[in-house]
């Protein structure tokens, strides 16, 4: 099963709406393909898992690309109002987990993508398809 889901123009411009999950994810998706993120994948985890309703899931080709990545993810979050629960990795760069609660983000390198194979770990999810900006 996949969904498709474009938000308006006014959510993402800091409107008075609040995001929801899937826009959150969407934004976050969008955030990383504007720094260049590879195989960036949106899985639906809300009828797998009690712990969050979206994986964001992409890789990047070096620690600086991805640290710029997550700093971007942060920046733009906070300024809708979107504070996270945790970060872990950052400084290591190869695996960085950013947690919002509903959406957890998972930045890799391109060989820490490959061994912990969160796709396949997760396939049973539906991909949530989503468009650049």
């Amino acid at each position: 099963m996949v969904e498709m889901l474009t938000p308006s123009s006014d959510k993402l411009s800091g409107g008075t709406e609040t995001l929801d999950s899937k826009e959150i994810a969407i934004l976050c998706a969008r955030i990383a393909d504007a720094k260049k993120a590879e195989d960036i994948l949106i899985l639906d985890v809300r009828r797998l898992t009690f712990i969050t309703d979206f994986f964001v899931i992409c890789n990047g080709s070096n620690k600086r690309q991805l640290q710029s990545i997550a700093s971007e993810i942060e920046l733009k979050l906070h300024s809708h109002g979107i504070h996270g629960v945790g970060i872990e990795g950052y400084s290591d760069g190869r695996w960085i987990l950013m947690d919002y609660g509903d959406v957890v983000i998972h930045l890799f390198d391109r060989e820490m993508r490959h061994f912990y194979d969160l796709e396949l770990l997760w396939g049973d999810a539906p991909k949530l398809l989503w468009k650049p900006d």
